[in-house]
C-alpha cells in the first residue's frame, strides 16, 4: 500500500489507496475507517501524513467526520451532466433510484420584479410559486423553488406536480421543452434549508438557478434549487476550439 521510496509523497499514497477501496466496493458506504492511529502504527508513518490524506478524502466528500465516533465512508455522489436538460425525475430515473417530491408550498402570487423581468412577464403577473423538497428513494436530495407563469400553464394543481413536472407539461400540455440556462454556486446551508435537507449545521450546499425556454423562446420557468453537496455533483464535457 505505501512505498516509502517511492517519490509520489506519502500523503497522497493513502489518499489514493482509501479512494481506490470506496470506488471498488470494499469500503461501503457507512463504514467506519481505522482510526489515525491505527494507520500509523501500521505503516509506521506519522499521525500528521495521516490526518492530511484523510481530510483531503473528507473535503473531496469521499469521506464525513462524526465527533466523537469516528470517520465514515460517504455515499457515492450523484453525477448530473450539464450538457443535457433533463428533469429531476429523469435523471433519478436513468440511475435506477426511485424519484420523489415532497410538497412544501403550492400557490399562485403575484410576480416580484426579479422573478417577472426572467419570465419576461410585467410585475405582479399572476406565476406559480412550487416548493418542494425532490427526493431520490426516500431520501432528501434539493430543496427546490419553481416559478411558471400561470397564463402560459392553465389549471395547474398539485396533482399534476406529485409526479414528474415535465411529464405534464410536455405529455399533457404539449409544450415544447428546448434549452435552459444554468447559473452554480456554493454556499452554506441556512436554517431552513438544513432542516429541509436534514443536514447539520454548516453543511455546503449548491445552489443552482435555471432558466428553463420552449421551442419558440418563450420562458417556462424559473428554478432555485438547494443541493446537498454531499450526494450531488455537476460535470461537463469541454472541447477547446
Amino acid at each position: 500500500m505505501i512505498d516509502k521510496n517511492s517519490p509520489v509523497p506519502i500523503y497522497y499514497q493513502i489518499e489514493e489507496a482509501i479512494k481506490s477501496q470506496i470506488i471498488n466496493g470494499v469500503l461501503q458506504p457507512g463504514d467506519a475507517l481505522p482510526s489515525e492511529r491505527e494507520y500509523t502504527e501500521q505503516y509506521n508513518i506519522s499521525r500528521m501524513t495521516v490526518r492530511q490524506a484523510i481530510s483531503n478524502l473528507v473535503h473531496a466528500g469521499y469521506l464525513y467526520r462524526q465527533k466523537g465516533r469516528g470517520t465514515f465512508v460517504s455515499k457515492q455522489k450523484i453525477e448530473k451532466n450539464l450538457q443535457g436538460l433533463t428533469s429531476f425525475s429523469e435523471d433519478m430515473r436513468a440511475r435506477g433510484m426511485k424519484p420523489g417530491n415532497r410538497l412544501v408550498g403550492f400557490e399562485i402570487i403575484p410576480a416580484p420584479s426579479s422573478i417577472a423581468a426572467k419570465l419576461k412577464i410585467e410585475e405582479h403577473t399572476p406565476i406559480y410559486e412550487i416548493k418542494r423538497i425532490r427526493l431520490a428513494d426516500e431520501k432528501p436530495m434539493a430543496y427546490e423553488r419553481t416559478y411558471i407563469p400561470a397564463n402560459l400553464v392553465k389549471g395547474l394543481t398539485e396533482e399534476h406536480i406529485k409526479g414528474s413536472l415535465y411529464d405534464y407539461l410536455e405529455d399533457t400540455l404539449h409544450l415544447v421543452i428546448e434549452s435552459a440556462t444554468h447559473e452554480i454556486e456554493s454556499a452554506l446551508a441556512n436554517e431552513f434549508e438544513m432542516k429541509m435537507l436534514e443536514v447539520p449545521e454548516n453543511s455546503s450546499i449548491l445552489l443552482i438557478k435555471r432558466q428553463t425556454f420552449l421551442q419558440d423562446g418563450t420562458p417556462l420557468e424559473v428554478v432555485e434549487s438547494s443541493y446537498r453537496s454531499d450526494r450531488y455533483k455537476f460535470m461537463t464535457h469541454m472541447i477547446r476550439n
